[in-house]
């Protein structure tokens, strides 16, 4: 946790800021005087007109700089602690930004010092250089990445990669019609922003327009899919207009636009995602996610499971498989404590993980682990 007392403002620099603002308004005090005429003129008593209005201005300076110098360094404190956070190469972005908005600031206000009066022209010339410096600031640690793209080669900074979870999803045709993409969604597998081109929405159209009544549900599904996916919160839904009108091929379409935004290329097409691939972009194959998430096994395969003890129901054992899956074998008490071969009857999700339930291989029946006999050449 970051420290959260409460500083007090150095006196010494407090004093500072009191004393440049005392001469902006000793300054603003003379120009004063000049203007309505009564510099060369005694005012109060022995003082003339110039030396009043720099008293006054001079008073009124003292006052107000307190205040402002003692609110400015808290605002420094604030400033510091809201930085604590942010990474070292977005402060050097913004640093670099403040030296260009310096510069700025610097070559905006340089007119100021035709003003006769130093006193004036130097406090405003530093407020002037110190706002733009501030805005330079804040749009450098924005911009951060074109920024260090820009300037980080000779300062010895590159600009920070973007994270794979960070860029935008470049939505096919297959998803939007499969539909499970929503589910991820809601899961909070995906997020972010994702990129519908228009050339996929006329596809669908065409689809929900035909005559035939397959196509025409999976074009409608793919439509309401898109709009179920517009209002996810956690996701924004940009439809972008065709950028390659040239390339014939949707499929082609879409691996450009992957490239142009450097996003990665959501997909169910495992061609496509070979294809994409093979272009250098980045893939997000939903097929494969699939394939990855699906159970070890299923209903009819054949499997060898080391009996570990009795099960709950009568003639019940139990084994587990190498991910940790119990299995439940039935009329199978008598093989606890050795290897059994079991058909897999069925396979129940619970909140707690996978059962799966089987029943003993008869001896006629193959086992997985059984090796032919050899035939001998005739």
């Amino acid at each position: 946790m970051g420290d959260t007392r409460r500083r007090t403002p150095p006196q010494g620099l407090v004093e500072l800021l009191r004393l440049l603002v005392v001469l902006f308004f000793a300054g603003v005090g003379y120009q004063v005087a000049g203007v309505i005429g009564s510099r060369d003129h005694n005012v109060l008593g022995a003082l003339n007109g110039a030396a009043a209005g720099v008293i006054v201005g001079s008073g009124i300076g003292y006052v107000v700089g307190g205040m402002l110098g003692r609110s400015a360094l808290q605002a420094a404190d604030r400033t510091e602690a809201a930085l604590h956070e942010v990474p070292a190469d977005t402060l050097v972005a913004g640093a670099i930004g403040t030296v260009v908005g310096v510069l700025v600031g610097a070559g905006i206000a340089w007119p100021l010092f035709l003003v006769p009066e130093p006193m004036v022209a130097v406090p405003l010339f530093g407020f002037v250089v110190a706002i733009l410096g501030y805005v330079g600031f804040r749009v450098g640690a924005s911009k951060r990445d074109g920024v260090l793209t820009i300037f980080g080669g000779r300062a010895g900074v590159s600009p920070r990669r973007q994270a794979p979870s960070a860029r935008l999803r470049v939505l096919d045709t297959s998803v939007a019609i499969d539909g499970r993409v929503l589910d991820v969604v809601r899961a909070g597998f995906l997020h972010g922003t994702f990129l519908v081109s228009t050339a996929v929405l006329d596809e669908l159209q065409g689809l929900a327009d035909a005559a035939d009544d397959t196509r025409r549900a999976r074009g409608r599904r793919g439509l309401e899919m898109l709009d179920a996916l517009r209002r996810e919160p956690a996701v924004e839904l940009d439809v972008v207009d065709d950028e390659h009108p040239e390339v014939p091929e949707v499929d082609a379409k879409l691996v450009r636009l992957a490239l142009d935004h450097e996003g990665s290329l959501l997909t169910l097409d495992t061609n496509l995602a070979k294809a994409a691939s093979l272009a250098g972009a980045s893939v997000l194959n939903l097929h494969a996610l699939a394939l990855a998430l699906r159970p070890p096994v299923s209903a009819g395969d054949d499997i060898s499971v080391l009996l570990l003890k009795p099960g709950k129901e009568p003639g019940q054992a139990v084994g587990y498989l190498d991910d940790g899956t119990m299995v439940v074998v039935e009329r199978a008490r008598d093989r606890v404590g050795g290897e059994a071969h079991v058909r897999v009857s069925s396979v129940l999700t619970t909140a707690n993980g996978r059962m799966v339930f089987g029943q003993l291989l008869t001896p006629s029946a193959p086992s997985p682990l059984s090796i032919p006999p050899r035939r001998s050449p005739a």
